[in-house]
């Protein structure tokens, strides 16, 4: 009799345990690159999301090493896998329509997290949760053009040029420089959103002669850069007002450090969360906006310990 017991119970255990896998869902995550500071705050968060959602989510994260051959493979291999739904934090913004094809023709949700395609129309059951980069140029450059009393010189750090991320922050900050016509760029390069590019842009201006009152960098960690390059080179801390995006850690100590005059928190608990959601819904065929973006916000002096204290939480 108790060898039946057993035997029952056994089978009990296997078949709630069996239940219960079939109740998780798994979702295959393909990012653009895991050495990337904000992206690995993005990444993080969305590990955090899926533990504390009562169904049980279960994601894969790939690194696809900025390659973007590689990060179709990694898609395929989730479409093999027979995954329940797919999110892409895109390499390149201009090169993800084999991407989009793929999760369509095998009926498997796709989620774009971060950066939006360049595709004008997404086919229906993919969705795109991300902020809106044109807003974080704008914050950054009007901040920085009342500070500078709407003249002097200005040099411009531009992140990867695959990605439109950096298109469209730029746009933003041209958009704001229309309004005045006595801000002049005397110089436009990229940094590939790397600190030590950053330096190096900035070192190579100083020894070249160029003056400026300010830099904008499409990111926090180019702003590092620039800024710890004018330290090294004797310039006085806020001499030349730094402008950088994403609000991270590093970006939002050097704020409190007078390092940077502004930066403009990019919500990667934010997106994570939305990506999450919406890649759960999507599977359970719940309905989903298409374009789920979350807002930008101005970093300075004055609130960055709010922010702070937001990122603990």
């Amino acid at each position: 009799m108790r060898m039946k017991n057993r035997v029952a119970s056994l089978a009990l255990s296997l078949l709630m345990t069996s239940t219960a896998a079939l109740a998780d869902l798994k979702v295959g995550v393909s990012m653009a690159q895991f050495d990337d500071n904000w992206l690995t705050y993005l990444r993080e968060s969305m590990a955090d999301k899926a533990k504390s959602m009562p169904d049980g989510v279960q994601l894969q994260f790939e690194d696809a090493r900025s390659d973007v051959v590689k990060q179709i493979n990694q898609v395929q291999s989730f479409i093999s896998q027979k995954v329940d739904a797919i999110i892409v934090n895109p390499v390149d913004t201009a090169a993800t329509r084999n991407i989009t094809e793929a999760a369509t023709k095998a009926g498997i949700p796709l989620v774009y997290v971060n950066r939006r395609p360049d595709e004008k129309t997404l086919p229906e059951g993919v969705v795109v949760v991300a902020s809106n980069d044109l807003e974080a140029g704008r914050l950054q450059m009007q901040y920085l053009a009342d500070k500078m009393g709407g003249k002097g010189n200005l040099v411009i750090m531009l992140g990867d040029l695959a990605n439109n991320s950096t298109q469209n922050r730029t746009k933003g900050v041209k958009e704001v420089l229309a309004k005045y016509p006595d801000i002049k760029v005397v110089e436009e390069q990229t940094g590939n959103y790397m600190r030590d590019k950053g330096m190096d842009l900035m070192s190579n201006w100083l020894l070249s002669g160029r003056e400026f009152d300010a830099v904008v960098s499409n990111n926090d960690e180019m702003a590092i850069g620039a800024a710890m390059a004018l330290q090294q080179s004797g310039k006085n801390k806020g001499s030349v007002l730094i402008g950088g995006v994403d609000g991270t850690p590093d970006g939002l100590a050097a704020v409190q450090r007078g390092m940077l005059a502004v930066s403009v928190f990019q919500d990667a608990k934010g997106q994570a969360n939305g990506a999450v959601e919406a890649a759960v819904k999507m599977a359970k065929n719940e309905p989903v906006e298409q374009n789920v973006w979350i807002p930008y916000e101005q970093i300075t002096a004055d609130n960055v310990t709010s922010f702070q204290a937001r990122l603990k939480q």
